[in-house]
């Protein structure tokens, strides 16, 4: 295998590694800040009246009562977020899409019988989730700044300034996402169902999921976004299958900073379990940054956006294992 692809694996692996390793509850990180772009979004909320993070399975709002017809809505929204950002290689588009394929694929397996124990309930959490990234990505949009957590400033920053690889792209998302937005969202929904049995083995079932889709997605992004994404894919065993395992612990510190901003016994211990969750992500994503940003003059964004320009309309060359989903999303 060419040196090259090995050293490429390897710092895919240090990158994810560096997030995977860090303390649940860290000493705090400084981002910097910047303008972002002045463009009128309309927050997706604004469409949801009645909304709550809370579950609540008699709510007239269909997102916060759990029912199928929530899908729907939150697969318009990431199709416009998808659309604005692939066709114009923004890079911005490998999460997007990410994020994109792994909610339709969701859609497929709430649908088998069994597979969830309370589909209401993982229907919320869905969109509860998709929730926190969609007011994040507006109120960046939008300028602003001060309602952006700063694991994402940092990942929007780097997006807008073409400053990473595909896959410092993607781990950057990841990042924001599921080390500090999970544990609130779980917190805020709550980590007990209705019924008094606890949330986990549903939010557990999930890693199933992500694991069966994770090769067609990493597929799908090189083949559209950028060619080197794929090159974890290689001998050294060093496959999608152990990323996808990377991200499941990941999930499962989120799962456990859940727990302990609910178990919190005031107002002053629950703020320093978010202050160590909102540490933890922003050194992560700084550690990303150092081992995934483009090193100019010795490496730089020309070549992933020039093939970008000619492939992002591609079909996915791998079938995805629940249903090809259109290219994007809704």
């Amino acid at each position: 295998m060419p040196e090259k692809r090995v050293r490429h694996a390897r710092t895919w692996v240090a990158a994810v590694m560096a997030v995977v390793t860090a303390p649940l509850l860290v000493a705090g990180v400084g981002v910097s800040s910047a303008h972002a772009d002045d463009l009128p979004y309309v927050a997706w909320t604004a469409y949801l009246p009645s909304w709550t993070d809370q579950y609540v399975p008699s709510s007239d709002n269909d997102c916060v009562a759990g029912r199928p017809s929530c899908l729907k809505a939150t697969l318009k929204k990431f199709g416009t977020i998808l659309k604005e950002n692939a066709q114009s290689c923004t890079h911005e588009s490998v999460f997007a899409m990410t994020y994109t394929r792994i909610t339709q694929t969701y859609g497929y397996v709430r649908d088998i019988p069994g597979y969830f124990q309370d589909v209401p309930y993982i229907n919320h959490m869905d969109a509860v989730f998709a929730k926190y990234y969609f007011d994040a990505y507006d109120n960046y949009k939008s300028g602003n700044r001060a309602a952006v957590p700063a694991a994402w400033q940092t990942a929007f920053d780097a997006a807008r300034d073409r400053r990473m690889t595909g896959t410092g792209d993607l781990l950057l998302g990841i990042n924001a996402h599921v080390n500090r937005d999970l544990p609130f969202v779980l917190a805020s929904m709550g980590i007990v169902r209705p019924d008094g049995q606890s949330g986990k083995p549903d939010f557990d079932k999930a890693d199933l999921f992500l694991n069966d889709a994770s090769d067609a997605l990493m597929a799908e992004l090189s083949q559209r976004f950028d060619p080197t994404i794929d090159d974890v894919n290689d001998p050294l065993g060093l496959n999608y299958a152990s990323v996808m395992q990377l991200l499941t612990t990941w999930r499962e510190a989120a799962w456990r900073n859940a727990e302990a901003l609910v178990n919190a016994p005031n107002a002053a211990a629950r703020a320093l379990v978010a202050q160590g969750i909102e540490n933890g992500a922003n050194a992560a994503a700084n550690s990303i940054l150092l081992s995934q940003a483009y090193t100019p003059p010795l490496s730089t964004t020309t070549a992933r956006d020039a093939y970008c320009a000619v492939h992002k309309a591609d079909a996915a060359p791998l079938a995805y294992p629940f249903g090809t989903p259109t290219p994007y999303g809704g």
